[in-house]
């Protein structure tokens, strides 16, 4: 049997060498059709097992047998942070709103500065938490799980991880949702019965502005220090407005009105001024 090498179509002939300039665009234009097609993916790589055996001062053997191979660990690594990956700044949130407050008492006492106080407060709590996200390693953890999670292959874990991000996006939702309500609650103000919306609306649309804001800003950090000083929205004063206030607050604002049912005598003046005095907002 003649096993002599027989004339290729044309793999086995030399190819033409490529000037550097169009390899690169090349090579560049076939991984992004790769990523377009499978997506890009975010791994846990730069996690070492070893380390993770020895930072949790377990022996190896245990490790090992819990977890035979690398990927299933990583896979439960996966679905734990899932659980408690929404970035939570609520606690922040409340005592900011209590300081606010506390520190504008006096502003209760008219329609007009008691508007003021809803404004003051959306423009020092939008500036709080964009600034606590764009600082947050919670935050880079968050976005790359979502970036995450469509490239993973496994369906069931896929699934799994989309539960968690849900339960702890449903859960963060709740606690931002209550702060809210019981900060305008106590100032008076309410959602504006003809739009048929919830606080937990309310708080899921600020959560989704402002995380835009915060992508936008890993690429275009001067977003970060922009201001511009303004009396936007009915605010009691001139003040330094940052871009996130200025978004925050024309969605916020435009969702709310004075409750008509609210009398502000000297007795609802009293209560509200000692119930900020005595106790510290929820935040759960």
């Amino acid at each position: 049997m003649d096993f002599a090498p027989q004339a290729s179509a044309g793999l086995a002939r030399r190819r033409r060498r490529l000037p550097e300039e169009e390899t690169e665009q090349r090579m560049l234009a076939a991984a992004i059709v790769m990523v377009n097609r499978a997506g890009l993916s975010v791994s846990l790589e730069h996690i070492s097992f070893e380390d993770v055996i020895r930072i949790a001062d377990v022996s190896r053997s245990s490790a090992y047998r819990r977890w035979p191979y690398k990927d299933l660990f990583f896979s439960d690594v996966v679905r734990q942070l899932a659980k408690t990956a929404t970035p939570s700044i609520v606690t922040a949130e409340t005592q900011t709103i209590r300081h606010v407050v506390v520190g504008h008492l006096d502003w209760l006492a008219t329609p007009e500065l008691r508007h003021g106080l809803v404004v003051e407060l959306v423009r020092q709590l939008a500036l709080l938490d964009f600034q606590a996200l764009c600082a947050s390693p919670q935050w880079r953890t968050y976005i790359g799980l979502h970036a995450t999670l469509m490239s993973l292959e496994d369906d069931e874990l896929r699934d799994q991880v989309r539960s968690g991000l849900a339960d702890s996006e449903r859960a963060h939702v709740a606690r931002v949702a209550r702060a809210w309500e019981y900060a305008l609650g106590l100032l008076g103000y309410r959602l504006r019965p003809e739009i048929r919306t919830t606080f937990a609306s309310m708080a899921v649309l600020l959560d989704a502005a402002m995380r835009g804001l915060v992508i936008m800003a890993m690429s275009m950090p001067e977003l970060a220090s922009e201001r511009t000083t303004a009396r936007p929205f009915g605010a009691a004063n001139p003040d330094d407005w940052s871009l996130p206030a200025v978004g925050l607050g024309s969605m916020v604002l435009s969702l709310l009105e004075p409750d008509p049912e609210i009398e502000w005598d000297a007795r609802r003046l009293a209560d509200v001024r000692q119930e900020l005095l005595a106790v510290e907002l929820p935040d759960a």
